[in-house]
Formats: structure tokens, C-alpha cells, sequence
């Protein structure tokens, strides 16, 4: 593609800059047409015991997929997130939002397809490249690609803009939970069990919608601001009016607290949110079914999509760094509660605890493009927010992990499986702790990290 085409093709950011009377109300709906289906993740966990039977289709044999080992599906899949984003940071800055949001929906569109094929031949390595990578880079480029756009588009609201950016994605799985249980329903038969012609299904819709969401985003005009509004003169302490180069954000001591205050507190959901179905009918044999297993995750990502939106926009009047305080303290609380209302067999606490809980995880992805904002400046928020959804990549693996090697550790020496999660909670309320201490510790970047007053991407140098 020469530089010409570049410059005036569909994809170009030129080409979706927005003309004299554009509504900015017009961008959340489409952030939303590609996050609502990218939230799907948070669903998969539905699947994982139809896929424990796709040989049995009753029960489980020999020759099926282990639970242990269909986790790893979801974690692939949040790896290939974190690294894509991180990798594709700039490239989505550069080549503005459609083009990031048209390719992250043939990824995530051929993702579900792939897996289909892996499902057929029954082959996992199949789906760990299909869902698992494909899928992983679609949800990648999807999740950063509005972010930055909608931050320039609310100057005004930086933090309910990415609640809104990001909120979808935590609303996805109360579409697609028991939108995916009734299509496994539809398609089974005694020979199989729907999953594969499932995926098939979910793989086109999902292209489809997030293609709408493609034609429909726009970028604001340089130097624009909305009607009335005016920069304050006197920022608060840790918000800056600068910005830092997106590779000299890796330098500073705050990127890497912001990571680790991400990691944690997306470690001690994310694990929960993978396996929330098989976990919660078997800490509550009997009283909650597959049926209501799948109502408790859309019932959860309704919470995570909310949480999003208010947690995020209560961080606008409170800070990043207050909002990050609350939630690992009542994340340590109510933790530390769950093990509790297993053994007092309370349904009605136990998905009490996990519905706050999952708020404010949802209300940290959240909160954190803002804190970026708030830290580093405008300039390159997408990119450098990017490269800090690694932190997301590795919670990935730690949370799934724990939850499951725990959980298996536990039944493989006598622990009934309604109480073989508890151990994982406790370890879950310690990690919020340290995210904690984390949080305590960010200050406002140092001045030899900003750039120059000119706007290049030269730095200051310490004096």
C-alpha cells in the first residue's frame, strides 16, 4: 500500500475524522458493537464441561478433555490479548480505530471457526490456536482500539470515557452466556454435543456485529474540545498537563506499580470469572444447576459491565488511586468471606460476595486507562495502555492456574469439591494485599520523563 492510498483509504484516520456537527455520543455505541462481542471471553466458561463430554456427551471418558486442561483455552487466549495489544500499540494509534477494530474481528470471527474445525477432529491443539491464539489477538486489538479515541473525544470525563470504552466487554457474557447454552441446546443430539456448530454461529454474528461498530467510529478533529469546557489551569497533584514518550513510560517506577496494581487485582478475578460455572455447582451441589450456573455468569458480567461504568466514573470525582484502595480493601473482605458462605451453604451470600467483587475487577480495567492518562498524558495513553494489559496476559495464567491446580490439588487429596476452592480464596484476599501496598506507593512521574514543550519525541534530560 503506498503512502497516498494510506492516507485516503476506508482505514485511514484522516478518512474517519469527523465532520462539522458529529455527535461524540455517536463513538460509545460503537466501542460498544466491538466490546459487547469481544466480552464473550468472560462466557467461555460455559463450554468448558460440554467439552469434558464430546466424546462420553453424557459423562465424561477416558479419551475427553480434561478440565485442567480446557482452561488453558482462556488463558492462551488472555496471553495472545496482552501481547497483541502490546505489541500492536502504536500500529493502533497510528492507523487510527477502524482499521484495528476491522481486523480484530476477522481474528476474533476465524478464531471461533478454527476451534470449530478443533472440535470436529477433536483436537485441542486446534482450539488452543483458534480461540485460544486467534481469538487472543482479536481480543486484543478490539479491547485498545476505542480507548484512546474516546478519551480524546471526553477530555472533559476521562474516566466514565473508558468506562464506557470498556464496559461492553464486561457486559458481553450476559449475551452471550445463555445465548451460547440455548445454541448448544438447539444443535445437540445423542451423538454430539453443539458445540462446534455453536461456535460456528457465534464466530459470523460476532464478525458481523463488530464490523458495524468498525463503519460507525470516528475521530475528533485536531485540537478539539467540547462545547464550553476548559482545561483546569491547576491540575491535581497526580495529573498531569505533559506527556511521556510511550517507550519512557517503561522507564518510570510508576508503569510498573500501575502493573503490578493491574496484575493483582485481575489475577483474583479473572480465575474465578474462567471457571464460575463448574465452580459454583460444585460448591452448591444440588441448589444451583448448569442452567442456573449460566445465569450466575450473565448475572456476573452484568455486574462487571456496571462496575465498569460507575467505578470508573466515580474515579472521576474520587481519583484513580482512592478508587484502587477500595477495591482491594472490600476485595479483601470479601474474599476472605466466600470460604464462609460455601460452609453456611448461603447461595444468596456467596453470589453477593462474587457479584461486588467482579464490579470492581471490571471498575480497575476500567479505572486504569484514566490513571494512564492521569500519569503520562494524552498523547500515547492507547499505546502504553497497550503494553500494560501484559499485566493482563500473565493474571491470565496466574489466576486460571490457581483456581484450578488449587482446586485439583485439593480433590486429589480427599477435599470434597464443595470446599475445594476455599484455600484459593484466602491465597486470592493475600494478593489484594500486596496490590494494596502497590497502590500506596504511585507518585507523580518526575519531570526528566516528559517530553519537550515543542511536542516531539525528544525527552527532557534530567538537568
Amino acid at each position: 500500500m503506498n503512502a497516498t492510498t494510506a492516507s485516503t483509504g476506508v482505514f485511514s484516520p484522516q478518512r474517519i475524522t469527523a465532520g462539522p456537527g458529529f455527535s461524540r455520543w455517536m463513538v460509545p455505541p460503537a466501542a460498544l458493537c466491538v466490546h459487547l462481542c469481544i466480552g464473550q471471553a468472560y462466557a467461555f466458561s460455559v463450554f468448558n464441561l460440554p467439552m469434558t463430554k464430546l466424546l462420553g456427551i453424557t459423562t465424561s471418558t477416558p479419551d475427553d478433555w480434561k478440565l485442567t486442561d480446557l482452561g488453558w483455552i482462556f488463558s492462551i487466549a488472555i496471553v495472545f490479548l496482552g501481547l497483541s495489544a502490546a505489541i500492536c500499540g502504536r500500529w493502533v494509534e497510528e492507523g487510527g480505530p477502524r482499521r484495528a477494530m476491522f481486523i480484530a474481528g476477522v481474528c476474533f470471527g476465524s478464531g471461533f471457526l478454527v476451534s470449530a474445525a478443533g472440535v470436529y477432529a477433536h483436537n485441542l491443539w486446534l482450539v488452543y490456536l483458534g480461540y485460544g491464539v486467534l481469538g487472543g489477538i482479536g481480543l486484543g486489538l478490539g479491547y485498545i482500539s476505542p480507548v484512546s479515541t474516546l478519551i480524546k473525544w471526553f477530555p472533559d470525563r476521562p474516566g466514565m470515557a473508558t468506562g464506557m470504552a470498556i464496559m461492553g466487554f464486561g457486559g458481553g457474557a450476559f449475551i452471550a452466556s445463555p445465548l451460547s447454552v440455548w445454541l448448544m441446546a438447539q444443535f445437540s443430539t445423542q451423538t454430539h454435543t453443539g458445540v462446534a456448530e455453536t461456535f460456528i454461529v457465534l464466530g459470523v454474528v460476532y464478525f458481523c456485529f463488530m464490523m458495524v461498530g468498525a463503519a460507525i467510529v470516528r475521530l475528533p478533529p485536531a485540537g478539539w474540545m467540547p462545547t464550553g469546557y476548559v482545561p483546569p489551569a491547576q491540575p491535581k497533584t497526580l495529573i498531569t498537563t505533559r506527556d511521556v514518550f510511550v517507550y519512557e513510560a517503561l522507564k518510570t517506577p510508576q508503569f510498573w506499580l500501575i502493573w503490578w496494581v493491574l496484575c493483582l487485582n485481575v489475577t483474583a478475578g479473572i480465575g474465578v470469572l474462567g471457571q464460575a460455572s463448574a465452580m459454583s455447582q460444585e460448591m452448591f451441589p444440588g441448589h444451583i444447576t448448569a442452567v442456573a450456573a449460566a445465569g450466575f455468569v450473565g448475572l456476573m458480567s452484568l455486574f462487571n459491565m456496571g462496575g465498569r461504568f460507575f467505578w470508573a466514573s466515580v474515579s472521576d470525582y474520587i481519583g484513580r488511586k482512592n478508587t484502587y484502595f477500595v477495591f482491594f480493601a472490600l476485595g479483601f473482605v470479601l474474599y476472605a468471606t466466600v470460604p464462609y458462605s460455601g460452609g453456611a451453604d448461603s447461595v444468596g451470600l456467596f453470589v453477593l460476595s462474587f457479584v461486588v467483587i467482579i464490579s470492581m475487577y471490571g471498575g480497575g480495567f476500567a479505572t486504569v486507562p484514566a490513571y494512564l492518562r492521569d500519569m503520562f498524558g494524552t498523547r500515547y495513553v492507547g499505546a502504553i495502555h497497550g503494553m500494560l494489559l501484559t499485566a493482563w496476559s500473565a493474571a491470565g495464567i496466574f489466576g486460571p492456574v490457581l483456581v484450578n491446580y488449587i482446586r485439583q490439588y485439593n480433590v486429589d487429596h480427599g477435599v470434597a469439591k464443595a470446599h475445594a476452592y476455599n484455600h484459593t480464596m484466602y491465597v486470592m484476599a493475600a494478593l489484594l494485599v500486596v496490590g494494596f501496598l502497590c497502590n500506596l506507593f504511585i507518585t507523580a512521574v518526575n519531570d526528566r520523563h516528559h517530553m519537550v514543550p515543542d511536542g516531539s519525541d525528544a525527552m527532557r534530560m534530567a538537568d
